[in-house]
C-alpha cells in the first residue's frame, strides 16, 4: 500500500502546485505560458516543405521549355499531379552554352520535385503563366514605363538569362527562411540540399550576366546590370520586407565589406544570405504585392496548406 499512498501525495503536491502557483506568482507563470505559445510553429515541415513546390514547378517548366520545347508531361508526367499545364511557355534559341547550364537547371529542377514529393504529400502543378506578355509587364513594372518593343524573355539568350535571374533567387530565400522554422532534422537536411543547389543556379545566372555587365540589351539600349538592379528593386517593393534583393552591380558602400561594386552573390552587411518569409514569396511572384491577391505567374494562386491560407 506505500507506494500506491506515496503516489497519491505525490499527485495532489503537483495539482495543489498547479494551482496556486498562478495566484502566487502570476508574472512569471504567464510568461511561461506566453514563451510556450509563441515558440509554437505556425506551419508544420510538412506545410513548409510542400509550399517550395509552387517555386521548384514554375522553374522546372520555365527551364525545360526553353531548352527543349516540352515540359514535364513529356519529361516527368508522374510529377505534375494532373494539374494543368503552363501557358505560353516557349523554346529558345539558346547558344550552346546557355543551353549546356539551363539544360542540367531543368533537370536538377524535376530532381527537386522528386525529392520533395518523397518527403510530402504532394499537390498538382498550379496554373502557371509563362507567357512573353506577362514576363514583359513585369519588366515594364522594373522600369516603370511600357518598353517598346516589349520585351520578349524567349526572344534570345542574353534575354532568357535575364528572365531566369527572376525565379531561382525567389525560391532560394524562401529555403533560408524556412530552415530556422523547420522541427525534424531530416526536414532541414532536405531543405540544406535544396538550398545547396539553387543557390548554386542563381550564382551561375549571376555570373553570367556580370561578365556581361556592361552589355546592352537590344534595342532598349539598357545595360544587362541596370536590368538586374531594375529587378531586384522591384522585387523589393513587391515583397514588402525592406532591402533582400540586389542587382549584379551595387554602390561600393553596399559590396562585400565596403570594399567592391561587384556583387555576383547576394548577401546582408555579413554577406549572409536573405531570408523571406512565405508571403513575403508570394507578394513577388503573384506580382501584385499582395499574398491574398494572385496574379503574375500564379493566375490562380499557388497550391498547398500555406498558399491556399491566404486565399480564403
Amino acid at each position: 500500500m506505500a507506494p500506491q499512498t506515496s503516489k497519491s501525495k505525490a499527485y495532489i503536491v503537483v495539482l495543489l502546485a498547479s494551482l496556486i502557483l498562478p495566484l502566487v506568482l502570476p508574472e512569471c507563470y504567464s510568461s511561461v505560458v506566453v514563451a510556450s505559445a509563441a515558440t509554437k510553429p505556425k506551419f508544420s515541415d510538412v506545410d513548409l516543405l510542400e509550399f517550395p513546390l509552387n517555386l521548384e514547378y514554375l522553374e522546372a517548366e520555365f527551364f525545360l521549355f526553353g531548352t527543349l520545347g516540352h515540359g514535364l508531361d513529356v519529361v516527368a508526367p508522374n510529377l505534375t499531379g494532373g494539374g494543368p499545364p503552363p501557358i505560353g511557355a516557349k523554346l529558345v534559341q539558346l547558344d550552346s552554352l546557355a543551353k549546356d547550364f539551363l539544360l542540367q537547371f531543368a533537370f536538377q529542377e524535376v530532381g527537386h520535385l522528386r525529392a520533395i514529393k518523397s518527403k510530402v504529400k504532394e499537390f498538382p502543378r498550379p496554373l502557371l503563366d509563362l507567357r512573353a506578355s506577362s514576363i514583359a509587364k513585369l519588366m515594364d513594372r522594373a522600369f516603370g514605363r511600357t518598353l517598346n518593343p516589349p520585351f520578349d524573355p524567349y526572344a534570345n539568350s542574353i534575354n532568357f538569362i535575364l528572365a531566369a535571374y527572376v525565379i531561382p533567387y525567389v525560391g532560394l530565400t524562401g529555403y533560408v527562411g524556412a530552415n530556422p522554422l523547420l522541427q525534424k532534422p531530416s526536414s532541414r537536411k532536405l531543405v540544406a540540399g535544396l538550398l545547396g543547389v539553387e543557390s548554386g543556379q542563381d550564382a551561375v545566372i549571376r555570373a553570367l550576366l556580370y561578365e556581361r555587365e556592361a552589355q546592352l540589351v537590344q534595342p532598349y539600349g539598357v545595360t544587362v546590370a541596370e536590368f538586374t538592379n531594375r529587378i531586384s528593386r522591384l522585387r523589393n517593393k513587391l515583397g514588402k520586407a525592406g532591402v533582400k534583393d540586389e542587382g549584379i552591380t551595387v554602390p561600393r558602400a553596399e559590396g562585400a565589406e565596403g570594399r567592391v561594386m561587384g556583387n555576383i552573390l547576394v548577401g546582408d552587411k555579413n554577406s549572409l544570405s536573405y531570408a523571406r518569409t512565405p508571403k513575403e514569396i508570394l507578394r513577388i511572384v503573384y506580382g501584385s504585392g499582395d499574398e491574398h491577391v494572385p496574379g503574375g505567374f500564379f493566375p490562380k494562386g499557388g497550391n498547398g496548406r500555406i498558399a491556399k491560407s491566404y486565399l480564403k
